[in-house]
């Protein structure tokens, strides 16, 4: 005869990275029915960006809604931004925006396997996975100047030039992380404590992944090949530097374990082949109109489809502004791959579902 349990985890739990709070119901051991809450925290960003600050300004207020996705937000709204102002930014700067982009891709996909493992019961793959995150950290400090809040895009291009020897020393940095790239792989792939315990943990169909609007590596992982930089050519040529989607069929923490370490090869194709066909020109296209009428932006963060809306009325301050994060499109996805799984799986699923609270609770 089966018991049922009510079990509470969050909004601060060790296995947690974000505040969360989910209320289990099991049958025993297994998982029949997940409640999920998302609203522990709320700053009143959009609210600021519209009352505050000017819309120049704002690039630098949204870098601050996450530190581990501030490229992400400052490229997304300078976008959109550009789109009210009518403004085309120099082909350098594109470059320049993709590759800070992928470099903040390779450390965020890094952080998420490195939680994956920990919650995974492999502390020592935590560490190795963590050291050697550090390097991409280091790069993006040379190239951004800051080592989390970047202020990298500004509305009309780049805000800094990158240097010949920081060049190199991407290149250089490259040719030393490949092979240990190469050893995380096949730790991830055939290693009985992570990923073999992993297979048929947490899946999420490609139907599912579909009905639900899944983004992300989590949708790619089930087999939906789905990526805004797939999408918009025509704000950053994607495709002229080497983009190609990854997906997998299995829909479970292995397959999105999987994913993201193919992603993250990818990466380092793109930054190569930007580095070394790094296009002449200015940073920057000025202008001093203001914004004016609305428009909407698109952007492959991390952790998939960030999405910006703004208003302008030809003023210096935003009438409107509203961002959707990609967690915040994942959560009903989420909330049903905990069904059917043994309640012992639950870190292992929330480290591969790779939530970001800052992003979406604003």
């Amino acid at each position: 005869m089966s018991t049922q349990y009510n079990i509470p985890v969050g909004a601060q739990h060790i296995s947690l990275l974000e505040p969360l709070h989910f209320k289990f119901t099991t049958e025993n051991e297994k998982i029949i029915k997940t409640e999920a809450n998302v609203g522990y925290v709320h700053r009143g960003i959009e609210q600021a960006c519209c009352s505050k600050f000017k819309f120049r300004q704002v690039s630098f207020v949204v870098g601050r809604v996450c530190g581990l996705c501030s490229i992400s937000h400052t490229t997304c709204y300078s976008q959109v931004a550009e789109k009210l102002l009518k403004l085309d930014i120099p082909k350098r700067a594109k470059y320049l925006r993709m590759l800070v982009i992928e470099l903040d891709r390779i450390h965020s996909h890094l952080l998420c396997l490195s939680h994956v493992a920990e919650n995974s019961g492999f502390e020592a793959l935590f560490m190795k996975t963590m050291r050697h995150r550090e390097f991409s950290m280091e790069l993006l400090e040379a190239v951004c100047g800051n080592r989390i809040q970047y202020d990298f895009s500004i509305i009309g291009g780049v805000a800094r030039d990158l240097r010949t020897d920081v060049a190199q020393s991407i290149l250089d940095k490259f040719k030393i992380f490949r092979p240990q790239l190469d050893e995380l792989v096949d730790i991830y792939k055939t290693n009985w404590s992570l990923s073999l315990k992993n297979k048929g943990i947490g899946v999420l169909s490609k139907e599912d992944a579909i009905r639900l609007n899944v983004v992300g590596p989590f949708a790619r992982a089930s087999g939906l090949g789905v990526d805004v930089r797939n999408e918009t050519e025509e704000l950053l040529p994607w495709k002229e530097v080497g983009f190609e989607i990854i997906t997998d069929t299995a829909g479970d923490v292995h397959a999105r374990n999987m994913v993201r370490l193919k992603e993250i090869y990818v990466s380092m194709k793109i930054i190569e082949n930007i580095i070394n066909g790094l296009p002449e020109g200015d940073l920057i296209s000025d202008t001093k109109a203001f914004p004016e009428g609305e428009a909407v932006n698109r952007i492959e963060a991390p952790r998939g489809e960030l999405f910006y809306y703004a208003k302008g009325n030809k003023t210096q301050v935003l009438e409107r502004l509203k961002i959707k994060a990609p967690t915040f499109s994942n959560i009903p996805a989420m909330v049903e791959t905990f069904t059917n799984n043994e309640y012992a799986s639950v870190p292992a699923i929330i480290g591969s579902y790779d939530p970001c609270l800052s992003c979406t609770s604003r």
